[in-house]
């Protein structure tokens, strides 16, 4: 049997499939993964003036979003594809899927291709206990979570292994979904309290995460349901016309974003004036500017998700999986003897090779 000419070591990027990222999680742990790759976002968000930074490009249509993330240090460029189709779980298709690559600045080669649907669910969880730790009241211990579907789970083990939080009161517009939940999360040791409305899942909660899918301007949370000392992490209103609090928290409240020119389009803020105050977390994370300040205080992380905590994931994970068995080398780099050579390349592959040698 002929042989075919072999690809160069060149030629090799590491993958990372699904089947992989949860062997790794698992190897791990979530919590202490979670844990890790919060350590990676907060040192990026730390030295946030060296990277470039850009609004996601989003193709807007009437079923959804595919989105491109992209950002670069001096080191590494890295992007994520990220789609967002709430009518999907009812076809059986997931509602966000999404994959990524990091980069080489010097030579432009990509050093790591990763699946990021699971990845992403870890590093927005991830931020969001991150954040927490800078705007939760201090020794919260309880956290309301409106919204029981994908992203559930990864945020309260987030806010447990980062925050402390082990209590939690879970609601949802479908009820099998705040079964789903409380089944999952009272195996990991939570406290649960499954509640009836938005009204009563927020009583007695020092957290409030809201965690909806549609793609609509809601009222998931109204003013009457927010009290002071309250922290809440809104990460459901992530593009134009998508909001899911009352504008009267707004506000009330102490706003924390990511990016200003992305969260003013997608968050919760595009329903108020260009210029209303925001507070950049990359500021509170360096000290530059105040967290919580007081136990009355309202704070808001209107989370949209960027493309800095994307780059974080995927350099955590190009790190982690050095000398493991949880990537495969996937051959997608052409690598011609001769630079200049691609279609003499093409050309030599077509033909026949030196028979195998006879073992």
């Amino acid at each position: 049997m002929p042989l075919r000419p072999q690809p160069s070591p060149l030629a090799y990027v590491p993958f990372v499939s699904v089947d992989n990222m949860m062997r790794l999680v698992n190897s791990l742990g979530v919590e202490a993964f979670l844990t890790e790759l919060a350590t990676y976002i907060e040192a990026d968000f730390r030295r946030w003036p060296e990277f470039d930074k850009t609004p996601r490009v989003a193709s807007h249509s009437r079923d959804g979003v595919i989105e491109l993330m992209p950002t670069a240090d001096a080191e590494n460029y890295g992007f994520k594809y990220v789609n967002g189709h709430p009518k999907n779980m009812r076809a059986g298709y997931q509602t966000v899927t999404a994959f990524g690559v990091l980069s080489s600045v010097a030579n432009g080669y990509p050093i790591l291709l990763s699946e990021m649907t699971v990845l992403t669910a870890l590093r927005t969880a991830a931020t969001s206990g991150l954040v927490g730790r800078y705007l939760a009241p201090e020794g919260a211990r309880v956290m309301a979570m409106i919204g029981n579907g994908a992203q559930c789970e990864f945020q309260a083990l987030a806010f447990r292994a980062l925050c402390g939080i082990d209590r939690l009161r879970l609601y949802d517009i479908d009820p099998a979904a705040t079964e789903k939940a409380a089944r999952n999360l009272a195996a990991q040791g939570f406290q649960i309290t499954r509640c009836g409305s938005a009204q009563e899942v927020v009583e007695g909660a020092q957290v409030i995460t809201t965690c909806t899918a549609d793609k609509q301007c809601a009222t998931v949370l109204t003013d009457n349901m927010v009290g002071s000392g309250i922290h809440i992490n809104a990460i459901g209103g992530d593009c134009p016309g998508k909001t899911e609090l009352h504008r009267d928290i707004l506000l009330r409240s102490d706003i924390f974003v990511e990016y200003p020119p992305q969260t003013r389009v997608e968050g919760e803020i595009q329903q108020l004036a260009p210029d209303h105050p925001v507070q950049e977390l990359w500021q509170v994370m360096r000290a530059e500017a105040p967290g919580r300040r007081d136990g009355r205080q309202i704070t808001l992380f209107d989370s949209v998700g960027f493309a800095i905590e994307d780059f974080s994931a995927l350099r955590f994970v190009h790190d982690r999986i050095q000398d493991t068995e949880f990537f495969e080398p996937l051959d997608l780099l052409a690598d011609p003897d001769d630079p200049r050579d691609l279609y003499g390349m093409l050309i030599r592959a077509g033909r026949p090779s030196e028979a195998a040698p006879k073992p």
